[in-house]
Parts: C-alpha cells; sequence; structure tokens
C-alpha cells in the first residue's frame, strides 16, 4: 500500500522484504507476499521476479514456495470469487520456470495440476497414484521363495554352528554364507534372521558373532526390524523375552551396530505405563503407610494380610523388555547406553528392581576396584579379587579419587538406596570416602553421595549394625554441622522420595510403637535389643517417636535411656540431632498455657539430655551450640538443657535447699564437696566431665557461655521479659543465675590453670568491654586468681627452699601481691573516683577474690566423713554375703578416700593460716577515714555485701563470715555495729527486689548474721571475748559537758542486749509489712526468708506471736487464690509452731526496767523493750553522720502529718508491747505534742534560719520539757549509783500514784490505749526531730547504747514514708497479735 499511494517502485520493497527472511519465518513471509497478489494489491510479475530472486537465498526455497502454493491452494478453492482463484493460477504458472514439476504434482491438487497445464487428466492422474501406493504398499513381494531349498539353510546352519576353537574366523565363515545364498538361492534377510539366531543360542561367543554381523549387514534399519519382530513375538501374554535375546541386542548397542533410539520403539511396555506404575506404587505405599498408623480392629488386621498375601501370588511383574535390555547393558559394561535408559525412567524406578540394582554394583565393583585396593582396603584385610570385564569399551576403572568423579558418582547417584542390597559395595564406598578425607578432596561430592545413596540405602539394610559403624568411620571425620545438615534430609526428605522408603517408615514407627508400648524398667534389658535392632537402620524415625513419648511421659526417662546402650556411635550422634530438633521445634510453646511456667515437654527434654550425654559417649558440640545460638538471640529458656548436663555430667550441683552439714561440705575441697556436699552421691563422673571439657575447649565456647549467660541475666528482666508473667520471668532468672553459678564452678574445678588463665580476660575487660556484671565477673577472674597466687607461690618456694613456717606465710604474702596489684589498679576503673575516697581497691579485691575455702576450715564436715567411711568398712567386714576380693576393693576405695579427705584437710588449714595472715596484714590499709563510718558501711553494703550475698547460698554464708573476720581482725574505722544495724533494718526493699532464689540466699545470710548476733546475745562472756574491746563495738558521741572534747566508750552486754532486741522488733516491722501488701511477689519472699531465719529467729515470744497471726491469716486468705504461697505460709507456721518452745518473754531476751520520768518518747524510737538508757544514748554517734541526720530531719518535717501518722502506727506496736510511758504522763505528753506543733509552724515560717538557730530552738525546747528534772532522764544504773535516798523514795512515790490515776482512769470509762497510742506517736515523732540536738544535750549521761537510727536519717525518712501508706489493718493487726 506504501508503494501504491507513495509511487515508489515496488520492486525495491519487495526486495527489502526479501533482505529480511533470514530473520523472520519463511514460510509466513512468502504466504504474505503471495496472498497479496492474491488480493491484487501487488503485480504479479513484479512479484513473481521477486520470488524468483528468492530463490537463491537457500536450496530448500522451492520447496518451502511448494508449500506454500499447496495451502493456497486449498484456501483459494473454496473461496467464491473466481478472480482470486484466477490469480493464484496466474503467480504458480509464472513461478513455473524456477519451481520444478516434480515438486508441484507432489503437493498441488489434480484439478489445479491440470488447470496448470502439468497433467493432461486430473482422473488418469488419481488413477495412477493409486495403483503406484498399492503396488508400494500393499502388494507383497515374494523373492525367489520358490526356488529357494531347505539344504542350503541346513548348511547354513551347520556352518554357523560349527566349532569355533580352531582356526575358524568371522571372514571365512562369511564368504561360506556367501556361497551358500548363491547356491541355493537363499534369502539375504532371512539369513540374517538365522544368524542372530545362532548367535542368540551361543550368546558366549561375542568376538565371532559381532564382526560376522557387521561384514554381513548392509543396513542397520534391517538389523533393527528383525530384533524388533523377535521382540514383539515374546511380548504375547504368555510369553517371556529369553535373556540371550537381552544380551545380543545389548551387544549389538554396544557396538554401534544398531541405534539405542531405533530398537527402543520395539520394546514394551511404553514409558507413559511406567510412569503410571510408578505413581501407582507411591500411592500403594502411602496408602500402606495410612493404614499402619490407623486403629484397626484386630478381625481386620488378620483380613488384611491374608488379602496382601493373595495378591502377592497372584500378582505377576509383567515382562519388561526396556527393563531387561538395561540389565544386559550393565552386565557388558555399556553405562551410556544404560543411563540413556534410565534417564527416560522415573528416578530410581530402573534400580529399584533388584537385578537391574545388583548389575549395576556389580559394574561399580569393576570401576572401584583398584582405587579400593590402593586406599580402601583396612589393614588385615585381604578380600577377594575381582576380575576385570574382557570390554575395552566398559568405563575405565578408577586410579585416584578425581577418576570417581568421570563415572563412579553418576552411578552411585542412579543407584540410590537401592545400594543396600550390595553390603560390601556399600563398606567400599564408605572406605573410600575414608581414605578420601585423609587427602581432603571432593568434600561436596561425598556429601552428595552419602546424602542420596548411602543414608537411603542403610534405611533399607535390614539391622546391619556392622554398616553403620562403617559409616559412622566416615561421618565422624566431617564437621557436626555436615552431619546434622544430612541427618535432617535423611529425616525430613529422604522417606518421601521412593515407595519402598515411605513403607519402611510406617513399618518403623508401627515397630516404635509396639516397643514402646511395653517398655518397663524391668524388660529394660529385651527392649532395648529390640531398639537397639530397629535403630541400625532408621534412628532418626524411631528417635523421633521416641522423643515424642518422653516429651508427653517423663517417667519413660529412665527406661528409655538404660534401653539405648545396644546403640551404635551413629546412632549415638543422630541421637543428639533429633534431641537438639526437638528442642528447636518452632511449632512448640516454651510456656504453659498459664505463662508462669516452663512447660513440662522441654524439662522432659532437658532431663533426658542430662542422662543421655552422661551415659553415653555422644559428642557435645552440637547441644552447646545451639544453647549459644539461643543465647545470642536472647532467649534463655533452654539454659534448663546446661543446667541439666553439667549436673549429671560434672556432678556439680545448684540448689539452695541446702542442709546445714551440706554447706559445711561446700566450702571444704573438691573431694569433701563431692562426698558431702551434693544431695546424690556422684561417683564416676571423671569420663563425662572430661568429655564436656574436651566439647567445650574445642570449640571454643566456655568464655562465650559464661559471658552469654552473664549479660542475659539483665536480658531476661529488661529485654525478654516484656509482657511475660513476673513469676516466670524470676524463674528464668534464677535458671540463668543458677546456671552461670554451676558452669562456672565446672570450669573453674575441671580446666587447668593455663586454659583457665588463657581464656578469662582480665576483670576491666570483663567489665567495661564484655559488660559483665561485677559479681559476675569477680565470679569467672575469682579461680584465675587463686590459680595464680598458687602458682607464684610454688616458684617462690623453689626459688628459696626454706621449711620455717614464718618465711613460707611471707613468700604467699608476696606471691598475693604479685598476682592482686595488676587487680587493684584494674578495679579502679569499675566505679567512680569518689568510691575510693572510703574504700580501698585492695579491700575490694580482697573481699571479692576470697571464698569460704580461704576463711574457714570445716573439721567437722571432715570428720564427719571420714566416720562414715570407716563405717562403710565396718559394715563390709561384717557382711558375710560380699565376696572376698569385692571386700578388699571397698575396704581400699573408702581408705584412700579417707587419706585424700584427711590430706585435704591438712591442706586447707595451712592455706587459711596463710590467708588470715595476709588479711593481719592488710587490714590496715583497708578503710579511709575520710567520709564518715556511715558513708563506709553504705558503700560497703552497695558495692560488696549486697550484690555477693544473693550470688549463691555459699556466698551467702561467706558475706556474715567475712563481715565477722573483719571484726574480729579489729579492722580501723570498720564499724560493726553500724553494719549490723544497717544490715537488720528496713529489709523491706531488699526482700522486695529479689527473686526466689536469691531469697533463699538473702535468708540465708541474714540467718548466718544473726547467728553471730545471737552467739554474742547469749553470753556475757562470749561477748565481753569476743566483742569487749574491738573497736567495732566503739561509739563515738559529741560530749558537751566534758572538757569540751570527744569521748569514746565501748557498748555493753546489757545495752548490747537491747540493741539486739531492736533488731528484732525491725525484722518483725518489715516481715509485717511485707504479709501486709497483698503482692505475690513480697509475700513469697519474705516466708522464704522468715523460713531460712527460723532458728535464730523469733527469739521473742510477742514477736513470734505477731508473725504467726499474720502468717495465719495469709494461710486463710491465700488458700484458694494462690496455692503456692498458702503452702508457704503453712510450711512456715509449722515450723514456727515448732520453734514455740524455744522462745522467751521479752524481759528474758533482754533487761527491762521500768522508765525513771515520762519525758522518754525518745526511748520509744528504738522499738520494743527498750528503756530511757538507750534512748539517751542512741545519740552516741560521730558527728558528721549526727549533722547529716540533722540535716535530713530538717527536710523531712514538711511531712508532719504523714509522719505523725506512722509514728502512730509505731507507737501502736510500742505501746502493744508494754513499753510505753505510763498513763500519769499522758497530760504532759498532750502539751509537748501542742508544744511541738507550735515550733514547727514557727520553723515553716521561717525557711531561711540555718541549722545553728534550728539546732538552738530545739535546744530550748528541750530545756523547757525537761527543766530541772534533767538528772532524773539518766539511765536506771546511773540513777542508782547517784540518786540519792530521798529521790528514790520520791520516785517510789510518784511510780504509785501513777497507778492509782490509771485506774481511776480506766474506773471512768476513758479509753486508756488509744490515747497512750496518739501520746506516744506524738512523742516519737518529736523525739525523731530532734534526734541530732539530743544527741548534743545527752552528752553528760554515762550509758552507752549508740543510737543508730540517727545516723541514717535519709532512710528513716523514706521508711516513715513507705509506713504511713500502710494500711490500718497493718496497724491494728500487729497491735492485736502483740498484745
Amino acid at each position: 500500500y506504501a508503494a501504491l499511494i507513495l509511487g515508489v517502485d515496488i520492486r525495491v520493497i519487495l526486495c527489502l522484504f526479501a533482505s529480511s527472511l533470514y530473520s523472520l519465518d519463511i514460510q509466513a513471509a512468502l504466504y504474505e507476499l503471495c496472498w497479496h497478489v492474491i488480493q491484487g494489491n501487488f503485480k504479479l510479475d513484479l512479484s513473481a521476479s521477486v520470488l524468483c530472486d528468492m530463490m537463491d537465498l537457500r536450496d530448500d526455497m522451492p520447496s518451502i514456495l511448494a508449500d506454500v502454493f499447496s495451502i493456497l491452494d486449498i484456501e483459494t478453492s473454496s473461496l467464491e470469487e473466481k478472480n482470486k482463484r484466477d490469480h493464484y493460477t496466474q503467480l504458480v504458472g509464472a513461478c513455473l520456470f524456477f519451481v520444478p514439476d516434480a515438486i508441484l504434482k507432489e503437493r498441488l491438487d489434480p484439478e489445479t495440476l491440470e488447470s496448470l497445464g502439468l497433467i493432461k487428466q486430473a482422473h488418469q492422474f488419481n488413477q495412477k497414484i493409486v495403483k503406484i501406493k498399492t503396488k508400494l504398499f500393499y502388494k507383497q513381494q515374494k523373492f525367489n521363495l520358490l526356488r529357494e531349498e531347505n539344504e542350503g539353510y541346513a548348511k547354513l546352519i551347520t556352518e554357523l554352528g560349527q566349532d569355533l576353537s580352531g582356526n575358524i574366523t568371522s571372514h571365512i565363515v562369511l564368504e561360506s554364507i556367501k556361497s551358500l545364498i548363491g547356491c541355493f538361492n537363499l534369502d539375504p534377510n532371512r539369513v540374517l534372521d538365522i544368524i542372530l539366531e545362532v548367535y542368540e543360542c551361543r550368546s558366549d561367543q561375542d568376538e565371532f558373532f559381532l564382526p560376522l554381523i557387521k561384514s554381513y549387514m548392509c543396513e542397520p534399519l534391517t538389523l533393527c526390524h528383525i530384533l524388533g519382530f523377535k521382540f514383539k513375538f515374546n511380548q504375547e501374554p504368555n510369553e517371556e523375552t529369553p535373556t540371550s535375546l537381552y544380551h545380543i541386542a545389548a551387544a549389538l548397542l554396544h557396538h554401534n551396530l544398531i541405534e539405542l533410539e531405533d530398537i527402543y520403539v520395539h520394546l514394551m511396555p511404553l514409558d507413559a505405563s511406567i510412569v503410571e506404575e510408578h505413581k501407582r506404587e507411591i500411592t500403594e505405599a502411602k496408602q500402606i503407610a495410612r493404614k499402619l498408623t490407623m486403629v484397626v480392629v484386630p478381625s481386620e488386621k488378620t483380613e488384611d494380610k491374608e488379602r496382601e498375601k493373595e495378591e502377592e501370588k497372584n500378582d505377576k511383574a509383567p515382562d519388561n523388555q526396556k527393563l531387561g535390555l538395561l540389565e544386559a547393558l550393565l552386565r557388558i559394561g555399556d553405562w551410556h547406553h544404560a543411563q540413556s535408559i534410565m534417564d527416560q525412567m522415573p528416578s530410581f524406578y530402573a534400580t529399584s528392581h533388584k537385578a537391574i540394582a545388583l548389575a549395576l554394583c556389580q559394574l561399580l565393583h569393576l570401576t572401584v576396584e583398584p582405587l579400593y585396593r590402593r586406599s580402601g582396603v583396612p589393614k588385615g584385610a585381604k578380600g577377594c579379587l575381582l576380575r576385570p570385564l574382557k570390554n575395552k569399551r566398559a568405563p575405565r576403572p578408577a586410579e585416584s579419587f578425581e577418576d570417581l568423579r568421570r563415572d563412579v558418582f553418576s552411578m552411585l547417584c542412579y543407584l540410590g538406596p537401592h545400594l543396600s542390597h550390595d553390603p560390601i559395595l556399600f563398606a567400599k564406598i564408605v572406605r573410600l570416602g575414608k581414605g578420601f578425607m585423609k587427602e581432603d578432596t571432593l568434600l561436596s561430592c561425598f556429601l552428595s553421595i552419602a546424602d542420596q545413596v548411602l543414608l537411603p540405602s542403610l534405611s533399607l539394610m535390614e539391622c546391619n549394625a556392622c554398616m553403620s559403624e562403617e559409616l559412622w568411620g566416615l561421618f565422624k571425620l566431617f564437621p557436626y554441622q555436615h552431619r546434622y545438615r544430612l541427618y535432617g534430609q535423611w529425616k525430613n526428605e529422604t522417606y518421601t522420595s521412593h515407595p519402598l522408603l515411605v513403607k519402611v517408615k510406617a513399618q518403623t514407627v508401627d515397630r516404635a510403637k509396639y516397643i514402646m508400648k511395653r517398655l518397663t524398667k524391668e524388660n529394660v534389658k529385651p527392649s532395648g535389643r529390640q531398639i537397639g535392632k530397629l535403630s541400625h537402620s532408621n534412628p532418626t524415625i524411631l528417635f523421633d517417636y521416641i522423643l515424642s513419648q518422653i516429651q508427653w511421659y517423663d517417667n519413660l526417662i529412665g527406661p528409655v535411656v538404660d534401653s539405648l546402650k545396644y546403640l551404635t556411635s551413629l546412632n549415638y550422634d543422630v541421637m543428639a540431632y533429633c534431641i537438639i530438633e526437638a528442642l528447636a521445634n518452632p511449632e512448640k510453646e516454651k510456656m504453659k498455657h498459664d505463662d508462669t511456667t516452663i512447660s513440662s515437654w522441654l524439662q522432659s527434654l532437658a532431663s533426658l539430655c542430662g542422662a543421655v550425654f552422661r551415659k553415653y559417649p555422644i559428642e557435645l558440640a552440637g547441644l552447646l551450640q545451639y544453647v549459644t545460638n539461643t543465647l545470642k538471640a536472647g532467649k534463655s529458656f533452654d539454659l534448663l538443657i546446661l543446667k541439666e548436663v553439667v549436673q549429671k555430667m560434672a556432678g556439680i550441683e545448684i540448689t539452695d535447699e541446702m542442709t546445714s552439714e551440706q554447706m559445711e561440705a561446700m566450702t571444704g575441697g573438691e573431694q569433701l564437696k563431692a562426698e558431702g556436699g551434693y544431695f546424690g552421691q556422684i561417683r564416676n563422673t571423671k569420663k563425662s566431665s572430661q568429655r564436656l571439657k574436651d566439647a567445650l575447649l574445642d570449640h571454643d565456647l566456655a568464655l562465650p557461655l559464661c559471658l552469654l549467660m552473664a549479660q542475659q541475666r539483665n536480658g531476661v528482666v529488661f529485654l525478654e521479659g516484656g509482657e511475660k508473667h513476673l513469676k516466670l520471668v524470676g524463674k528464668l532468672y534464677d535458671q540463668c543465675h543458677d546456671t552461670l553459678v554451676q558452669f562456672g564452678g565446672f570450669l573453674a574445678s575441671n580446666l587447668s590453670t593455663e586454659d583457665y588463665i588463657k581464656r578469662v580476660p582480665s576483670i576491666d575487660i570483663l567489665c567495661n568491654q564484655f559488660h559483665t556484671p561485677h559479681d559476675a565477673a569477680f565470679f569467672l577472674s575469682r579461680p584465675m586468681y587463686g590459680h595464680q597466687i598458687l602458682s607464684k607461690y610454688d616458684e617462690l618456694k623453689k626459688a628459696e627452699k626454706s621449711n620455717r613456717q614464718q618465711q613460707k606465710v611471707h613468700k604467699y604474702v608476696a606471691a598475693c601481691e604479685l598476682v592482686m596489684s595488676p587487680v587493684h589498679e584494674a578495679v579502679v576503673s569499675l566505679h567512680p573516683p569518689r568510691v575510693w575516697d572510703d574504700l580501698r581497691p585492695q579491700f575490694y579485691a580482697t573481699f571479692w577474690s576470697l571464698t569460704m575455702y580461704d576463711l574457714a576450715v570445716p573439721h567437722n564436715a571432715y570428720d564427719r566423713e571420714v566416720k562414715k567411711l570407716q563405717l562403710q568398712v565396718q559394715v563390709i567386714e561384717e557382711n558375710p554375703d560380699v565376696p572376698m576380693n569385692k571386700k578388699k576393693k571397698e575396704k581400699e576405695r573408702c581408705t584412700a578416700l579417707q587419706e585424700k579427705l584427711q590430706e585435704e584437710e591438712k591442706k586447707q588449714l595451712e592455706h587459711v593460716q596463710r590467708v588470715l595472715h595476709r588479711l593481719k596484714l592488710e587490714k590496715d590499709n583497708w578503710l579511709l577515714a575520710k567520709s564518715t563510718k556511715n558513708e563506709t558501711i553504705t558503700k560497703f553494703l552497695q558495692l560488696c555485701l549486697f550484690p555477693r550475698c544473693i550470688f549463691s547460698a555459699i556466698d551467702a554464708v561467706y558475706c556474715a563470715r567475712f563481715v565477722e573476720l573483719v571484726h574480729q581482725q579489729k579492722t580501723p574505722n570498720f564499724c560493726t555495729l553500724l553494719c549490723y544495724d544497717r544490715v537488720f533494718s528496713d529489709i523491706i526493699y531488699t526482700v522486695a527486689s529479689c527473686t526466689e532464689n536469691e531469697s533463699r540466699r538473702y535468708g540465708r545470710f541474714l540467718c548466718c548474721m544473726l547467728e553471730t548476733v545471737t552467739r554474742w546475745h547469749s553470753d556475757r562472756a562470749v561477748y565481753e571475748k569476743e566483742c569487749g574491746n574491738y573497736p567495732g563495738f566503739l561509739t563515738i558521741f559529741r560530749a558537751t559537758g566534758f572538757d569540751g572534747g570527744n569521748k569514746a566508750d565501748q557498748l555493753d552486754y546489757e545495752n548490747f542486749r537491747h540493741v539486739v532486741h531492736k533488731w528484732h522488733y525491725k525484722l518483725t516491722k518489715a516481715s509485717v509489712h511485707c504479709l501486709e501488701t497483698g503482692e505475690y511477689t513480697h509475700i513469697r519472699n519474705i516466708l522464704i526468708v522468715l523460713t531460712k531465719i527460723l532458728p535464730c529467729y523469733p527469739k521473742v515470744l510477742n514477736l513470734g506471736q505477731a508473725l504467726e497471726c499474720r502468717v495465719h491469716k495469709i494461710c486463710l486468705e491465700e488458700k484458694e487464690k494462690r496455692p503456692d504461697l498458702y503452702a508457704l505460709a503453712m510450711g512456715y507456721s509449722g515450723q514456727l509452731k515448732g520453734r514455740k518452745a524455744h522462745m522467751v518473754p521479752e524481759n528474758e531476751f533482754h533487761h527491762k526496767e521500768q522508765p525513771v520520768r515520762s519525758a522518754t518518747p525518745v526511748s520509744q524510737q528504738n522499738g520494743p523493750g527498750t528503756t530511757a538508757k538507750p534512748a539517751t544514748n542512741a545519740s552516741k554517734t560521730e558527728e558528721g553522720v549526727s549533722e547529716d541526720a540533722d540535716r535530713a530531719k530538717d527536710k523531712s518535717q514538711g511531712a508532719a502529718k504523714p509522719a505523725n501518722k506512722a509514728n502512730s502506727t509505731a507507737a501502736k506496736v510500742t505501746t502493744s508491747n508494754g513499753n510505753g510511758a505510763p498513763n500519769r504522763y499522758i497530760k504532759e505528753r498532750d502539751d509537748k505534742e501542742k508544744s511541738g506543733k507550735e515550733k514547727k509552724e514557727k520553723k515553716e515560717k521561717t525557711p531561711g534560719s540555718t541549722l545553728e538557730t534550728k539546732g538552738e530552738s530545739r535546744r530550748e525546747k528541750q530545756r523547757d520539757e525537761r527543766g530541772a528534772g534533767g538528772k532524773e532522764e539518766r539511765a536506771p544504773r546511773e540513777g542508782k549509783e547517784k540518786t540519792p535516798k530521798a529521790d528514790r523514795d520520791k520516785q517510789k512515790a510518784e511510780e504509785k500514784s501513777n497507778k492509782e490515776d490509771n485506774k481511776a482512769k480506766t474506773g471512768n470509762g476513758e479509753p486508756k490505749e488509744p490515747s497512750r497510742e496518739r501520746d506516744t506517736g506524738a512523742k516519737e515523732s518529736k523525739s525523731k526531730e530532734k534526734g541530732g540536738d539530743r544527741s548534743a544535750m545527752s552528752g553528760s549521761l554515762k550509758s552507752p547504747v549508740p543510737r543508730l537510727e540517727s545516723a541514717e536519717s535519709e532512710r528513716d525518712h523514706k521508711r516513715r514514708k513507705l509506713e504511713t501508706h500502710s494500711s490500718p489493718s497493718h496497724s491494728s493487726s500487729v497491735k492485736v497479735s502483740m498484745a
């Protein structure tokens, strides 16, 4: 159209169009061109000339154009427009001179040919075609059949069947055959058929017949047709193709006399039928597997079995000629054609037939034989030699590992799981793999073979334990990551790839169910043998089912562990993988539905891990790496596994529920710990702990696990906690912490000095670089310091040999200085500089680096264990049933243990003496006097005592003993009294912030502290000996009446008893508060603490009654709501009732005397049972502390009402204990309360007043209150010494009148108790506000009991705030319970 419109020469456009034919579809282009000519769009002559020019482009162009004309002939013949038909005829006529007539006669209709003039008549032409086709396709040519003679065929058979052992060659026989054909006019094709028949009968004469056929045959297709006819003949229903026919077909294929494509089409069945059969087998296998998992009635089971037997009898496999030819090809070594046939079939379909699998195995034997003889035969093994194939075209034997890549690996991949038919070849391949691993090449190839061939083949073998061990010899050379990947694919993918494997999996699960249903403790041995047999072939399926049962029924753990002793090494490794996979199952929740406890399935698997890994030699690297990875991911649930593994394998138990004997044993050496420190007797852990240590060191997991656990403790709360229940968060925190302590203890006791020092960095790197909490960092570093000190001590002893004890001690001190000096410098960076104004780094490092082993020798524990062993020896001697050799062994063992314990005790005694001498030399430089003693004690508690006392049970004991040791060493600037006071006062916050296990440790710490205090409290002689002249019990106060200077005095025994009573009261007050809160954590923790301190508290009867009343209320309230709290409360209540006999009245616990005057509100601040004497001495703290207290009191005056309310609550407690002021002084207290309020209002109006003016106002107030009666406020002891007789008589008269007034008020119906409570509360409030000033006024008093609360006014202020918010029921219940 463009040419017509624009007038462009169409010839140019057509030429351009023709030039693009190479890139377009030629037929389509020619069709378009011709169609435009028929339509009349193009000129005929120009188009014909273009087509003529195009004939030179390709050789087959005339044929293509003829095809186009043929299509257009059909299309135009059906058109109604005659002009288009005429255009077509004209176009074809114009092309006759370059398109041959013969081609057109083949393609066009006779009518068209007639119109073109190529034929005369179409009718005659059609008749001629019919005759030719009949002659070609339907007329049989009888080639000289009438002239053939039977004699010729007889002679031919004789010629071919003669003895070929002589000099008869195929060439000679061929000449004879030609003569016979010519002489007897034999049909050449029939002669060829007879040659093949004879060859089939003499199939062993390949060397003769193959050259004969090759020389005789002229057309390969003819030979193929004859063979095809033979195969077709044997495809009848009752016929079976002979093996010899397969052999000659394979031989002809192998020598390229025929083509596989030509003969393949003559073979049956069709490929589609083979695919359908394969799919049917998979479906049937799945149905069988489904039936095995279904619950079936026994009668139905028997019917199904009978039906299956009948089907097996009736079902005869049809003759598969393709598989027969494949087998023959493999027998003669034609791998190339065999591979081509197998490619046409589904995977592993061909090798699933045993004959083919064995043929391929035989070919593999021959291929790997030379390499196996060189690199695979184990020492001492001979084996049988194989004869190589005579066929030179067979795969070349492998001489090196690289040659395996050529054919062997592909053969194995086609063989797949059916290598199970030849265990010998299986062993050869595995041994070649072991040899290959020594040369370290082709790793990926052997991994693929293991995945696709070896493991599936093992699944199909019948419980071959030898093959399993042989395969482990190869697998153990792989890293566990490669092995676990293979096991994962074996378990999750392999069993779905083949019908046989599907059946085997179902049968294994069915058998496993049968065994597990009958497994008990009594039949462990026979059941274990059955499990062993089943595990040799299919361990992944078996263990998967066993683990699923254990997750449901934890009572199976013991029998299952005992029954696994018949497993192979490979099975143990698979067991480890299956456990890890079960632990990492994302579909399982690791928390129970209540979100407060860890799921039972995880606990069961953790217990199984500990038992299995301890008892059997299973590699631990995978499990340890799994735990490490979960910690990296911020998850701590799986630490339960590590805890169980360390406990079972190393015998290190972590529990806070230890008896006192066990705790004492834990302070000794390793042998004493093993004998008396654990609940279970730890035996035979040497090998298992060595395996655990090797796994940690080989994979560098020791330090990473410690650091991750130390960091995860806080991660549990702040990162992992999230929306989890507080109870669960506490359990996870405890689990993480306990596992850290347990794991660190294992490393310290099992790693050598060099290994430990090489892996644990210095303390500053641990804390600053790895962000390890300080308590955990010192816990990890502590064994290192001990190792280094002992090593350096041994070096110094060797350098200068001396037996004098004094010199040894000096060397030990020198060794400590050399080792600890860098530590002293390193710890400076852990805290701000102001910390070191009170504590020296040396003291800080000493506290954190020592243990109970360094402080005391548990002689009783050593004696106890030695006596146990002696008793064992005696029992053995007296038992007549024990054989003599066993008696001898047991006696030797017990005697050896006794000697070890005695030697260990002696060694520890020497060590403790050296340590104590070192501490005695260091103590003078521990604490500086730059700030107040209060600040020093605060930092000691904050940075040392509290963090460590909740770290472990043994650390809790250590902290208490260390405080006692610092006191006994007479350490300068250490106030023992203040330290104990701070520990026992206000335990509410500490208790509330603890987890469950930390509460147990904190309770143990308080119990040990109370034990010391109770020992001092119980006997004046003990107190005078251990505290009398010690600086820790020194009280320092400001003296205004004596020479204007400072006066120091010691706290006497009776006043110490008053202070102890105050501490007991403080503990009661805090306990009642926690029980009143209603908070789960508060109640649980305080009940745990109270249970722990029960041996030492409560000792006073009324305090015990108060606790008993409140705990009874908890029992009633929590019975239905929170059963765990109910159980704790009931347990404590029962124990408390049992201790009631040991409680004493208050007046027996400390000396109570009636106060001389009513002006004793200060005394009530010291708690129940205190008198005027401790009130006057309560200010005997150092000046700086008093000033701080004054400042804190001034700040707290703004909250007068809440404070008064809280103080009134405290007053209720004190008055109910019988320690309030007499009733005759109620009026005086009311007046004082009013005057106190007026002074407070005056202070609030003048906020700019200085501390001095405030102090003066308070002094004036005191003078107004006391007046001339100041002398009567002295302690009773001083009153007895200095009060005249007249004054004493006056006091008695006043007391008498006081009693009469009380009776009168009671008789008038006035409410005595509430009035007393209000007045007492007001006076106590005033006394608290004036604590600092009163200390200055009471300097002239002689009684030396210090009022320790005034030194910590800020903490008192916080406590008052807390008490202000306590519920009314709190105060009332305390009052009632203590009345």
